[in-house]
């Protein structure tokens, strides 16, 4: 039962704030090139204190919303042009959970020509301590409840972010950190159905014998597969008709 409760969560001023902002601009309602009234008369239109304005103002900047200008405030930006890895979770809820076509297809494609590179790189580059690793989490997966698909997305990330590490290049990791919310939506979507988990399992353990045999073109080509099975799933439950390599 305790198992069943989590925490409950309510929003702070500042994430009420970005979700406000975020709906206006990306729904077009504030135009690209207008300036946002000064942080004190957001601040009192808003009923929040000016540190929750500056903070929030900062983060939609971060994501690439609005341009904090000197002297002349915070003026909304061109998202396509200057958005961050950040605003893809921003994009996915302000679509309902879902992404635009183009986007998921650019996901796609972005993941398979990194995760591929990750996988050759993981099977020339991995030590013992990642392969004892790597054991102890197909264990894990094996054990999951095939029904649970926020728990298998988190052990799919938690896969793929552990190849990323092996690889030994120290940024790969990070990279696949900054968009670690995006992807697990996709995954739990894909996860829905109990039979990509049994499938998904399968590949990973393969994946992990051509780690252990130092096979970085066989690793390479499992990995592909498994993106390529994963695009064409996600392509036909979200009804996008894009075609990933």
């Amino acid at each position: 039962m305790l198992d069943m409760l989590k925490p409950i969560k309510t929003e702070s001023l500042k994430e009420v704030f970005i979700a406000r902002f975020e709906e206006l601009i990306l729904s077009g309602k504030l135009r690209i090139g207008q300036k946002l009234p000064s942080e004190r008369e957001l601040a009192i239109q808003m009923g929040v204190s000016r540190p929750v304005v500056h903070e929030g103002l900062v983060e939609l900047s971060f994501k690439g919303l609005v341009e904090m200008r000197p002297r002349l405030g915070a003026v909304v930006t061109d998202y396509r042009k200057q958005g961050s890895l950040a605003l893809l979770e921003s994009l996915i809820n302000f679509q309902g959970g879902r992404l635009d076509p183009a986007l998921l297809d650019g996901m796609l494609d972005m993941r398979m020509l990194f995760e591929v590179e990750t996988a050759r790189l993981a099977a020339a580059n991995r030590s013992n301590q990642h392969i004892e690793e790597f054991e102890n989490l197909l264990e894990r997966e094996r054990a999951a409840d095939t029904d649970n698909a926020e728990l298998l997305a988190e052990l799919d990330f938690e896969f793929h972010h552990l190849i990323a590490l092996a690889s030994g290049n120290p940024v790969y990791p990070l990279f696949l950190n900054s968009f670690k919310e995006v992807y697990t939506v996709l995954s739990t979507l894909f996860f829905g159905d109990p039979n990509n988990a049994k499938w998904a399992r399968r590949k990973h353990e393969l994946l992990v014998e051509t780690l252990k045999d130092h096979n970085p073109n066989m690793a390479a080509k499992v990995m592909k597969d498994l993106l390529r099975h994963g695009a064409e799933k996600l392509n036909a439950l979200t009804g996008n008709q894009g075609v990933n390599p």
